[in-house]
């Protein structure tokens, strides 16, 4: 009989004073009876299998608790994952599996898999029948991963539906009507949206309203696509539960009939937006990131010339848009912040390096933004429904998440989410050597130490993976590279179809991949044929983030599974980090101290770290605000009478 891993317990109770101590202990004792039924499943056929599967499902429907199920079920699952896709569970993953089960953020480490581990509760809440969801970042991963378990779940009588974003409401209907539904948050976050606004219309007869706010393919169908929320698996959960909790959620209601002067005076602002001076023509808060203008500022925005179109506009709402272009003109940079593809602004999400499909920058930035760039503005619309990420989950009866990284907000997760923190041990040791940080001036001496070293590790034969924080950043270290002759491979969001096959080729011997944050989360970098022996991957980070995690998740791309490999930070002491943590005084002094210097500030490397930690708790500060705002808000609209999560005026 095949039993727990000798010394598997122990590894497990090794953790067990890093978090609740008693739910791990009664957790790790599940793991016997899981594999006491492994071998009687063993020798059932594949019809018998998905006879177990059905069985299970009809226990859970007629009332048999699920904690009561677990074992059975986890037992099979890891039997269909064995034949299917030739990957049996790990009994660490297992623990995983039972843990989100119990309303737990699962941390595991890189390449220990997440998405084999997620089949485990996403198969025993599927049982109930009212439908199990798995959120992801992208389209990319929901498809990729719900194709590649599949055969599992159809293995024991299970079927699985995908919601894309180009998708069709009858195709989400379907995919919702599954047993398992893989997707995006955003996605299910906006269906639930487009299912509230089609509700209000078959309450209230609304039909041409509504039907122009979901278009006609949508309204003519009379029916929700989505079940009620029961359980939602959230892969990145602390991408998505934190860094996306501020994101919200908003369809625009239709545009009114000042259109056109709105688009001139957005046009009017950026073209100008160059010509007024900071200190003279406006102040500018770099805590707030906010613009004003001074008094010969609104003097210039009187005294410049304007077309007919903005007579009717007001002198201080001419103010505010000129505020608004001069921010634009300084903060949002083109391949940092945006990327304009198909003559449109599309987000790219700092924290994943990937763009972000169908969100728009409120409070006129986003229309500011195509003014620059001279593309078409589109009109800022009011709200016809609106919910946060944060709001969206909160929703769920049951609510789970795994991610690589999610120890510093894991106070953060209990108290909002009411979820356990639960770090999952490594199935082996990691071999992972981190590197000593190195410390420079500026950027360009930062950058070209790290192409000495670059051509250094390539020398051996070592594939090497360098992270970048933007599209730009990642540009520059390419250039430098073609100076060098030496060969790489370039990821970020102009490269989204190539990501599988970068990536999939990122360990292979003398590899060299540029990438922004899209190689941190959701990819495996296997390693080549004899790069084990040179060391394995060498991971270097070009720059700090704005949160440890995200600087931890592309340190996790390399020793994976006990592979070796190592990582090395760089940093200067001009990098935006400085600016964001301590403000524009205390980054110029470090910026002036680092001009012409030879030497290098190694010792400054706990400096960074607490400009880090100032971020987060900044950030950590505004999504609490956020989420008393919009308790407050629903509150107010329900003694209204009114829908929360709708614009009473549409």
């Amino acid at each position: 009989m095949r039993g727990v891993p000798s010394g598997i317990i122990g590894k497990i109770r090794g953790t067990i004073g890093l978090t609740a101590p008693g739910k791990l202990a009664r957790w790790t004792e599940l793991l016997p009876r899981i594999a006491s039924y492994e071998p009687r499943l063993m020798e059932l056929s594949d019809s018998q299998i998905r006879k177990e599967g059905l069985s299970l499902r009809h226990r859970a429907r007629s009332g048999e608790p699920l904690g009561r199920i677990l074992p059975e079920a986890y037992a099979l699952i890891r039997e269909a994952a064995r034949r299917k896709n030739g990957m049996r569970h790990y009994d660490v993953q297992l623990l995983g599996g039972i843990a989100m089960f119990n309303r737990s953020i699962v941390e595991m480490q890189t390449g220990e898999g997440k998405t084999l581990t997620a089949t485990a509760p996403m198969f025993l809440y599927a049982l109930a029948g009212r439908g199990a969801q798995l959120a992801t970042v992208n389209d990319y991963l929901a498809k990729r991963d719900a194709q590649w378990m599949q055969p599992v779940y159809n293995a024991v009588g299970m079927s699985v539906g995908i919601i894309q974003s180009q998708q069709q409401p009858q195709e989400r209907a379907h995919a919702y009507a599954c047993d398992i539904t893989y997707g995006t948050a955003n996605e299910f976050g906006f269906d639930f949206l487009r299912d509230r606004l089609l509700l209000r219309k078959i309450r209230e007869g609304q039909n041409d309203l509504i039907g122009a706010m979901l278009g006609e393919t949508q309204a003519s169908g009379d029916k929700p696509v989505q079940r009620d929320p029961y359980f939602a698996l959230v892969d990145e959960a602390d991408s998505i539960l934190i860094d996306e909790a501020r994101t919200p959620l908003i369809i625009s209601a239709i545009p009114g009939e000042a259109e056109k002067i709105e688009v001139a005076t957005y046009t009017w602002c950026a073209q100008n937006a160059e010509l007024f001076l900071e200190d003279e023509d406006y102040d500018f808060d770099e805590d707030k990131k906010t613009v004003e203008l001074t008094r010969k500022g609104r003097l210039k925005v009187r005294n410049l010339e304007k077309p007919p179109l903005l007579d009717s506009v007001g002198m201080f709402d001419l103010y505010t848009f000129t505020e608004r272009a001069i921010k634009v003109q300084r903060e949002f940079q083109k391949d940092r912040q945006y990327v304009v593809r198909d003559n449109e602004i599309v987000i790219v999400d700092e924290f994943t390096g990937r763009l972000s499909e169908g969100r728009k920058w409120r409070d006129g930035i986003h229309q500011a933004l195509e003014a620059k760039e001279g593309l078409e503005v589109t009109v800022a619309t009011g709200q016809a429904a609106r919910i946060t990420i944060q709001d969206f989950f909160l929703r769920y009866e049951n609510i789970a998440g795994m991610t690589g990284t999610a120890a510093a907000s894991k106070n953060e997760l209990k108290k909002i989410y009411q979820c356990h923190f639960i770090p999952v041990p490594t199935n082996k040791v990691p071999q992972r050597i981190l590197l000593p940080t190195r410390i420079y001036g500026d950027s360009d001496a930062k950058y070209r130490a790290i192409v000495d070293e670059i051509v250094e590790f390539h020398a051996t034969g070592r594939p090497i993976l360098i992270g970048t924080r933007s599209i730009d950043k990642s540009l520059i270290l390419a250039r430098m590279l073609d100076e060098k002759d030496i060969e790489y491979q370039i990821l970020n969001a102009y490269h989204v179809e190539e990501e599988a096959e970068i990536v999939a080729k990122a360990g292979e011997m003398g590899r060299v991949t540029v990438s922004t944050n899209m190689a941190g989360r959701g990819t495996d970098i296997r390693l080549g044929k004899g790069v084990e022996e040179l060391g394995g991957l060498h991971v270097i980070c070009t720059e700090m983030h704005e949160s440890a995690r995200i600087d931890r998740q592309l340190i996790g791309r390399c020793g994976r599974q006990g592979d070796p490999g190592t990582v090395r930070q760089y940093l200067s002491l001009d990098d935006e980090l400085i600016l964001a943590g301590f403000g524009p005084k205390t980054a110029e002094k470090y910026k002036k101290r680092g001009e012409n210097s030879l030497k290098r500030f190694d010792y400054l490397e706990k400096f960074f770290k607490k400009a880090q930690r100032r971020i987060e708790k900044k950030h950590f500060r505004q999504r609490k605000a956020l989420m008393y705002f919009e308790k407050q808000r629903k509150k107010i609209q329900r003694e209204m009478g009114q829908d929360p999560y709708l614009d009473s005026t549409n």
